[in-house]
């Protein structure tokens, strides 16, 4: 499998999938600790984090995927949400919550 079938994969079977830097319990940067505690806050209860520190393949891949420069990025329901500026945002207006709660 290429990385980008990998890729696909996971966010294709997965609600919500984070790929961020380090690991909920342990973030190893501050907008990948800022995007955990804005899905926890928005409700995410099944969240499936990449930590693309340990997986280089996937860090690029994933950069390429979205064609999206920057780590953290999350997906919703297969679809690319973005960055950690963009989950503010969305937290703030109450987007990210309505978009967590919608049925896979």
């Amino acid at each position: 499998m290429s990385v980008q079938e990998i890729i696909k994969q996971q966010v294709t079977t997965h609600p919500v999938v984070l790929y961020m830097k380090g690991t909920p319990q342990f973030p190893q940067c501050g907008f990948s600790a800022n995007a955990i505690k804005l899905l926890k806050a928005s409700g995410a209860t099944d969240v499936f984090t990449v930590d693309v520190l340990s997986e280089p393949e996937i860090r690029q891949g994933i950069k390429e995927y979205a064609n999206w420069p920057t780590i953290p990025q999350l997906y919703i329901h297969g679809e690319f949400v973005g960055g950690s500026d963009i989950m503010t945002e969305m937290a703030q207006n109450g987007e990210l919550q309505k978009l967590l709660q919608k049925p896979s």
